[in-house]
């Protein structure tokens, strides 16, 4: 699947991560994992192995337990698709510091490469406008990405949702720790409390 520009996954999120200053990531299984630890492993990266389909509900409980820490997802189209229903919880809670990117390739990049509904006109975006949530982008062009990157340490009026149109390019793995007790522990030590 071709866009304008072909935007670059790892790029995009490199670029999104760049000036990361306190925000927290965290990722959902397979490339948006490795796309995120591909632009440096942090204290404040949360990689999700598993649980398919709950990387934006993941995002949305620690925005509401940290109301002053933006927070950014990054999932996959197929991981989006999965978890639709988090777009209305997210609505109806209104986190002003949750991002949820959502890297679209119109791909199951973890099961083959099968098209997914997005290849097929779904749009994720316009899904969760309908839900309620009010900021609701679709980016195809780098400068777009740039816009977006300002909006992440920001804290807003309500959640962010952008649908990334990325390339399909199947990229090397970039391989973060896979052990959750210690990431949970590091991003719980990150944010000033104590492990657990």
């Amino acid at each position: 699947m071709s866009y304008p520009e072909m935007l670059r996954r790892r790029e995009v999120v490199a670029r999104l991560m760049r000036d990361r200053s306190d925000l927290v990531a965290i990722s959902s299984l397979g490339s948006p994992t490795y796309d995120l630890a591909s632009a440096g492993d942090h204290d404040r990266n949360f990689y999700l192995w598993g649980a398919m389909g709950g990387a934006a509900m993941v995002g949305l409980g620690l925005a509401l337990a940290q109301p002053k820490t933006p927070i950014v997802v990054f999932e996959g189209d197929g991981e989006a698709l999965m978890g639709m229903g988090g777009f209305a919880t997210i609505a109806l809670k209104r986190p002003a510091n949750l991002t949820v990117c959502i890297l679209d390739n119109g791909l199951y990049g973890e099961t083959g490469g099968q098209k997914s509904h997005t290849a097929g006109g779904t749009d994720l975006a316009e899904i969760a406008r309908a839900c309620g949530i009010v900021d609701c982008r679709t980016i195809e062009r780098f400068e777009e990405v740039e816009q977006l990157a300002m909006r992440l340490s920001a804290i807003s009026t309500g959640p962010t949702v952008a649908v990334i149109k990325v390339d399909g390019e199947d990229l090397p793995r970039v391989m973060p720790s896979r052990d959750g007790a210690y990431l949970k522990t590091r991003l719980r030590s990150a944010l000033g409390l104590e492990a657990a």
